[in-house]
């Protein structure tokens, strides 16, 4: 029975690959520094969600086959937002009320980016989207310059070959 409990579970891992690959990039201190995004929870926050999102993005161009993969990456995702919050020190009966509300927001961007992408080439949409979460309330950020990095992020990930990804490696391009 414990066997059964324990044992390896490869979407999950597969999940949790994929995850790791998103938050490493998203580390990248040239994202901080040359892109000036808000070296903040909150900002860390958006940065680590819009890799995410490219990366689910890329999942869902690819269709059936990458469904369960993407179904896996959302679930570590969101796992690893609810260990942030009590490593934050969020008490357990606050956790439930700030997950709803982070899971609202990951939500509410990845609807966003889809209508982003879909608009293109007219970048504006992404650039108005990128103003009201990665830079708010920064006067004057740089998001033609993470706009770029994005849209470079997203067409460097439609090139690789899925099956690369559904082996769990991610190449990212540096920023």
């Amino acid at each position: 029975m414990l066997k059964r409990l324990f044992r390896a579970n490869p979407l999950r891992d597969l999940g949790r690959t994929l995850y790791a690959s998103a938050v490493e990039q998203s580390r990248t201190k040239a994202l901080y520094q040359a892109l000036a995004a808000p070296d903040t929870v909150e900002g860390r926050f958006e940065i680590y969600s819009l890799h995410v999102i490219l990366l689910l993005d890329r999942l869902s161009a690819a269709g059936e086959p990458a469904k369960d993969a993407s179904q896996a990456l959302f679930d570590t995702y969101v796992k690893a937002l609810d260990n942030a919050l009590r490593e934050m020190g969020v008490g357990d009966l606050s956790v439930g009320k700030k997950m709803r509300k982070l899971g609202e927001a990951f939500f509410g961007r990845v609807k966003s980016s889809q209508a982003v992408f879909a608009a293109l080439p007219d970048t504006a949409p992404l650039c108005e989207f990128l103003a009201r979460t990665v830079y708010a309330g920064i006067e004057a950020p740089p998001v033609l310059a993470l706009a770029d990095y994005l849209l470079g992020q997203r067409a460097h990930l439609a090139a690789q070959p899925v099956e690369r990804l559904l082996a769990g490696r991610v190449d990212w391009r540096a920023p």
